[in-house]
């Protein structure tokens, strides 16, 4: 590491999840699906819902707010403010300015009138983005001395009866980067993305669900970390991060992953696809394949398009056999125990969170693996972040000695609260917006709620007003 460069990292997190729900086995029935393939195969429990007075505006300044007063900021400690969404509420005032206009009700008129920030847009992958940005920003000494907050907020919809219903989610972290950080560093110089132009999920302007090709989706989701991956990889190679010795894998030099989750089921795949890339030319491969009784089976054309990979029928189907033999043998399953399914636990009882996924995964991994007696500090957490359209991040930091200052306090249960199980007739008009906003189904207590919207003339349309309600 370069001595002169700044250590630049996450100091501490927070997170903010509505106090609604949608249990897993109220939904399989309602939709006519097997219970099991929503929690074996898909792997949530829980699904969070907004509620009528809840925005992606108002979770990020909660879950923002939870953050200073958790690590004691103050608005002259911030310097910039960042949110990270695809769920935003103007096409052109920013998500950040609705969320320090909150803050500065807590905090005071004008209090942040300082901190310089924007709204950034990417589908999942922005949040990853804007973390970059601040961290570089620090690195290179222009904060004076401040940090900056990045809060990745966003609700995950989707049309009722439709294949993607049982993947929504709602919720935001807020992250504190600063120099010198309490808890992860980020290591330098290594960081890489890839970007191509995909209509893998999009939504028009005026929809507010979004457009899918899952099965396009997810395998471009896979080859768009692997490629970024690639990339990392010849970064960290030839920076001297990593030093490989014969027979080694990068993956071995990785001691947690972290991914993002539009379902847990698909972080699990994501590590078995890069896996069996990284491995593939290694002496271990051969074991691996003894021990599925089977070889890796090849697409007609390798260097085809993702067109006609998915075309490539019996090949899609073969690989899916092995596929899930893969996953299956004891390589696997030592690695994903050991280095993803503590990140896992939180997608399972809140659902998709797009941009906030993979760092709700974040606060998983060290809540789970600390509560384990995992000794983490020095261990490098690899990060991929993936956001259709599409564009995917991976990039990596170490654990500090001061971690347990942040990790021992760690609480899911706590830090979401007491929450209300929806019957699927209240979930589908809340769904629906046949529910005013000012007839909230739980009651609002020390967080920022929305108390207005529009008003009656036309230069007021889409007029927003929060509150933050003691």
């Amino acid at each position: 590491m370069n001595v002169d460069m700044p250590v630049v990292g996450i100091d501490d997190l927070a997170i903010y999840v509505p106090k609604l729900y949608i249990d897993y086995k109220d939904f399989a029935q309602a939709r006519g699906i097997d219970p099991q393939k929503l929690e074996y195969g898909i792997g949530i429990r829980k699904m969070a819902i907004a509620d009528t007075n809840q925005d992606p505006a108002c979770m990020a300044a909660n879950a923002c707010l939870k953050l200073m007063q958790k690590a004691h900021i103050h608005p002259q400690d911030v310097g910039r403010l960042y949110v990270a969404t695809e769920s935003a509420l103007d096409e052109s005032k920013a998500l950040n300015s609705f969320v320090i206009g909150m803050l500065e009700q807590v905090y005071g008129e004008g209090s942040f009138e300082h901190a310089g920030g924007i709204e950034c847009k990417f589908a999942c992958v922005s949040g990853s983005y804007a973390l970059h940005d601040n961290a570089n920003w620090i690195r290179a000494e222009e904060n004076s001395g401040k940090a900056a907050i990045v809060i990745v907020s966003d609700i995950a919809k989707y049309d009722l009866g439709s294949a993607g219903e049982y993947t929504q989610g709602a919720g935001a972290v807020a992250l504190l980067i600063k120099e010198e950080p309490r808890l992860m560093a980020f290591d330098p110089k290594v960081a890489s993305t890839v970007i191509k132009n995909e209509y893998d999920f999009y939504r028009p302007f005026g929809k507010e669900t979004p457009l899918v090709n899952g099965g396009y989706s997810n395998l471009l989701y896979l080859i768009q970390v692997r490629k970024a991956f690639d990339a990392y990889k010849e970064k960290a190679l030839k920076t001297g991060l990593v030093k490989l010795n014969e027979g080694e894998a990068i993956t071995d030099h990785i001691d947690f992953f972290s991914v993002h989750l539009p379902y847990r089921r698909m972080g699990e795949k994501a590590l078995a696809y890069l896996l069996r890339h990284e491995w593939r030319h290694l002496p271990r491969w051969k074991h691996v394949t003894k021990e599925i009784g089977m070889n890796e089976p090849q697409p007609k054309d390798p260097r085809g398009t993702i067109e006609s990979i998915l075309a490539d029928t019996d090949f899609m189907k073969a690989d899916e056999q092995f596929r899930r033999a893969f996953m299956q043998t004891s390589f696997y399953n030592e690695t994903y125990e050991k280095k993803m399914a503590s990140s896992l636990e939180a997608s399972a009882q809140i659902g998709n969170l797009y941009t906030a996924s993979m760092y709700m995964g974040l606060r998983s991994l060290l809540e789970f693996e600390f509560k384990k007696g995992t000794d983490l500090e020095g261990k490098r957490i690899g990060f991929g972040s993936y956001g259709s359209g599409s564009s995917a991040m991976v990039f990596s930091g170490i654990m500090q000695p001061t971690y347990k200052e942040i990790v021992k306090g760690l609480d899911l249960e706590n830090d979401i609260g007491d929450r209300v199980k929806l019957s699927i007739d209240e979930y589908e008009r809340l769904h629906r917006k046949e529910i005013d906003f000012n007839s909230a189904v739980t009651k609002a207590h020390k967080e920022f709620v929305l108390v207005k919207l529009g008003g009656s003339t036309a230069d007021k349309a889409g007029f927003r007003e929060y509150d933050y309600v003691s």
